[in-house]
């Protein structure tokens, strides 16, 4: 496994991440135990989660009890944001908002310390900024003081555009961002990670297999029978006529992967961690055997005729 530093924090962090916002779905504690322990002895050391996944503080409680005898191997890492509730103090960015978003986090985890707490979206509840609670500059103001009382130790953001970052920074120090990149979500490219790059901010991106669709693993069948309330089932990504593309993008990080030995997501992952700016790729799994299976994308070096052959592909599609 290889190890980054975090941005300007001086925290190294693991190339592959655990994204766990499947934790608490099932409740199953033994599964979540199990995943956990095979990520870190994988080497995997960083953990994302957030107070709203498992439904409301789920995933919180259950990866704290899977890593209580392990946490000094973990970087922790959470968010808020998202609305946990009715009221103008259970969502958003205000203040009051805040401190007790953390000491909630801090309660279900089991730590005295959050090494990276993130504001979810700049955009609280997907409205306009002007109507949620609190701002940008109020969050960051309201994390830099729990920085200062210790309870966290970073400040990081998610889905933070160039502009949003700047009024972060006017505020407070940002460590780290957190949007989603992949193959077929590059447009972070133009601006957002030349400007975490510029300002020392360590990018961890989320989705680098698209959300599945270039783990190897999706066919037209396993999609066709995706439930109905999946998003999937009606992302254009998933549709024709750019399924057609994406599958034939598949094929090609197949190939270049038996190179390697190693599967089509593990190339789709390893080609977001070739840019400078990326320090780390957050990836969910349902089982331990899926943990061993991704953790191989960190270690895996693509060359410039790789490189090469991917983009003629993206290129074609896009054209």
């Amino acid at each position: 496994m290889e190890y980054r530093n975090l941005g300007n924090s001086g925290l190294k962090v693991s190339a592959v991440g655990l994204g766990c916002n499947n934790f608490g779905m099932r409740n199953d504690a033994d599964q979540t135990r199990a995943i956990v322990h095979r990520s870190l002895d994988e080497g995997i050391t960083l953990f994302d989660t957030a107070d709203i996944y498992g439904n409301r503080g789920a995933s919180e409680e259950m990866l704290g009890k899977a890593l209580a005898e392990r946490r000094r191997d973990a970087v922790l890492a959470t968010k808020f944001g998202m609305a946990m509730g009715d009221g103008p103090y259970l969502r958003g960015g205000s203040r009051r908002y805040i401190i007790s978003a953390a000491e909630a986090s801090l309660k279900r985890l089991d730590v005295d310390t959050i090494d990276l707490y993130q504001i979810h979206w700049p955009a609280w509840r997907g409205g306009p900024e002007s109507a949620s609670p609190g701002s940008i500059e109020e969050a960051v103001g309201a994390l830099a003081k729990l920085k200062a009382e210790g309870k966290i130790r970073n400040i990081g953001a998610s889905n933070f555009n160039a502009p949003q970052m700047q009024r972060a920074l006017s505020v407070a120090p940002v460590t780290s961002l957190q949007p989603p990149y992949s193959l077929l979500a590059a447009d972070v490219e133009s601006s957002i990670l030349p400007f975490a790059l510029e300002h020392n901010i360590g990018v961890i991106v989320y989705s680098p297999m698209a959300s599945g669709l270039l783990s190897g693993a999706m066919t037209r069948e396993r999609i066709a029978a995706l439930p109905e309330d999946d998003w999937r089932k009606h992302s254009p990504n998933f549709q024709e006529p750019l399924l057609s593309r994406n599958l034939r993008l598949v094929e090609r990080l197949r190939t270049i992967g038996q190179r390697y030995n190693a599967t089509p997501g593990e190339v789709a992952i390893a080609w977001t961690l070739r840019n400078p700016a990326v320090i780390g790729a957050i990836i969910g799994v349902r089982s331990a055997e899926q943990a061993s299976g991704i953790a191989g994308a960190a270690d895996l070096k693509l060359t410039a005729d790789d490189l090469s052959v991917i983009e003629q592909v993206r290129t074609r599609q896009a054209a």
